[in-house]
């Protein structure tokens, strides 16, 4: 019935075009295919309207970093290149989000015991490696075992010792830690990958460095190993990885990603320009200018560290004068050497923390630290003093006058006359030596005589720093997660191997260190650090003066990549099993749980 009413309809029409002219028949195709245009056009807005682009297993994705990997293993990895890879393929018991917030990885759920001494963790029943073996509590054993193991010389030795490990002999899935005190920050020792027993039991210790099982790894992250292209001295030009369908947290959307190896940064960025590689990992801010806009992104992560010139009272008695270090720290124009040294890649730092995570540490109330008395003004108090004139309004108040003949200022107290003089020792990392360089100057322009000191590396570690033979060290100090400044502020760490690279020496100070490493609760923890830190301030051990981010070159198509903050470079693959570059679209009512679970992140 509905066939013959169209049929008669269309006839009628057909009947009625007929009778058109020319110029009318025209008009109404044109009207007509109009009209079938909109249509479809409505369609199809209409249809994309419900339609929501979700992730989708596939794409390659080549990094290029600066170095090459020894070791990717998690007990021995001492370098950036070591740890990137060992981040790749090994997971440990947890994780850590973006964010910084702890999340289980292998284990399925764990608990800390109400004196928080004992960790107690459970591992996931479908946990396996990268061989298909099952991951038990003997393989977290003997990790831990072999991390503890001086003759491994595992650089994690240390978190380590004085933990006492037991396992549930009726339970091949749960095992526990014990600390000898409460330790706050434990946890991050428990983001460490962990090695499978079955394939290391047998290599003996004085083997272990040497074992091919560093270089082609079997682990159980987010990727494994498919192939390692090397050259003709046996190291590795490029690890090509798989995406590991069995991996605890999910397996990565991205299948392949390939990691090229460069003995440079120069070469690093030569390889992205001939279009070798799309992401580069850490790369000075210097080469930024080289990145292509069109297809790249550059994202900046603030970095856990703190960089500042750090005063040795016992090496320079001149420091001895809190007015000398206010002085000092008000001449150096550290918006300029964030500007100049970091490209703007960073920000000022005014405080022992860095400025990252969930709470601005730095952001303190004005009177917590109006005892530092370096925040002046001229005139009325309208307009801020330029660094240099403020610096010299503290010293001048405190008694020291420009020497003329020699340029320098001093100091007379009971006809003993004290010069404004002393060293800088940093290391020749361009940055660091190009920071000193400025903040010399500045320094030199208020009357001060500086001597700046460059060192090598090891030689900077071994033979000024870890002796204490300086006067003031341009230095950075790495800060974790939790905030732990016990190792570089309390007094106990004054001597080799603490990093009390100030000798600073407070005894409220102490007691708040010690209160922070024993408290668990974030929220308590990071009052008391905004107690903490106006003592130091107030103090002024060192001039604090920037921050860095982490520069980190991805392509566009890149998608999920958002660490509001890292400690280490490894630490920007927390998330990689979430990253993405190839989407699908599909109807948004298919894909409400998707949804529910962004609103909630």
């Amino acid at each position: 019935m509905k066939n013959n009413w169209l049929k008669r309809v269309s006839a009628r029409i057909g009947v009625a075009v007929a009778s058109f002219s020319v110029t009318e028949r025209i008009v109404f195709y044109i009207l007509v295919g109009v009209f079938a245009f909109s249509s479809i056009l409505a369609i199809w807005n209409t249809n994309n309207d419900y339609l929501v682009a979700v992730p989708q297993s596939g794409g390659t994705l080549t990094e290029g970093i600066v170095g090459v990997p020894r070791f990717v293993n998690p007990v021995i990895a001492s370098s950036d290149v070591d740890r990137d890879m060992t981040a790749l393929i090994y997971s440990g018991l947890v994780n850590f989000t973006p964010k910084g917030d702890v999340v289980p990885d292998l284990a399925s759920a764990y608990k800390i015991s109400d004196d928080g001494r004992t960790y107690s963790f459970t591992i996931r029943e479908e946990a396996v490696f990268q061989d298909g073996e099952p991951v038990t509590a003997e393989d977290v054993e003997f990790t831990i075992q072999k991390i503890q193991d001086p003759s491994i010389k595992s650089p994690k030795r240390a978190a380590w010792e004085g933990v006492t490990i037991a396992r549930n002999a009726e339970n091949p899935r749960e095992i526990s830690f014990t600390l000898k005190q409460r330790y706050a920050p434990f946890m991050e020792n428990l983001s460490v990958g962990i090695l499978p027993k079955h394939l290391w039991t047998d290599v003996p210790t004085e083997e272990f460095a040497f074992s091919n099982l560093n270089t082609s790894p079997i682990g159980s992250g987010p990727y494994k190993v498919k192939n390692v292209k090397r050259n003709s001295l046996g190291l590795p030009l490029y690890y090509d990885l798989l995406a590991f369908k069995s991996y605890a947290l999910g397996k990565p959307y991205i299948t392949h990603l390939v990691i090229r190896f460069y003995p440079n940064e120069t070469e690093l960025v030569d390889a992205y320009s001939r279009e070798e590689i799309e992401s580069l990992a850490g790369i000075s801010p210097q080469y930024t200018s080289a990145i292509d806009s069109e297809r790249s992104e550059i994202v900046r992560i603030p970095l856990g560290r703190v960089f500042g010139v750090f005063f040795n009272q016992n090496q320079a008695s001149i420091f001895i004068n809190k007015e000398v270090r206010l002085a000092l720290d008000a001449a150096i124009d550290k918006e300029a050497i964030v500007k100049e040294v970091l490209a703007g890649f960073g920000r000022t730092a005014d405080s022992p923390a860095p400025v990252f995570g969930r709470t601005n540490l730095t952001n303190l109330d004005e009177n917590s630290v109006a005892n530092r008395n370096i925040i002046k003004t001229a005139g009325t108090g309208a307009e801020k003093k330029s660094h240099r004139d403020e610096a010299l309004s503290i010293l001048t108040e405190d008694g020291w006058k420009l020497n003329e003949t020699t340029g320098v200022m001093e100091k007379t107290v009971n006809k003993v006359t004290t010069k404004l003089a002393f060293s800088i020792s940093t290391g020749s990392a361009p940055e660091l030596k190009r920071a000193a360089e400025i903040v010399q100057t500045s320094w030199q322009a208020i009357g001060a005589e500086v001597d700046l000191q460059v060192f090598e590396t090891n030689d900077l570690n071994q033979n000024v720093i870890r002796p204490r033979k300086y006067d003031a060290l341009f230095f950075g100090e790495v800060i974790g997660r939790d905030y732990d400044l016990y190792p570089f502020w309390h007094s106990s760490q004054r001597n080799d191997p603490g990093l009390n690279i100030a000798l600073y020496t407070n005894i409220k100070a102490d007691k708040i260190l010690e209160t922070i490493r024993a408290e668990s609760d974030r929220v308590k923890r990071e009052k008391s650090l905004t107690e903490l830190i106006p003592i130091i301030q107030a103090d002024q051990p060192a001039a604090f003066i920037y921050s860095p981010d982490f520069i980190y070159v991805v392509p566009k198509n890149l998608f999920s990549l958002k660490p509001e903050k890292i400690v280490n470079a490894n630490d920007r693959f927390a998330d990689i099993n979430k990253w993405y570059m190839d989407t699908n679209r599909i109807w948004k009512i298919f894909n409400q749980p998707l949804i529910s679970n962004k609103q909630n992140q």
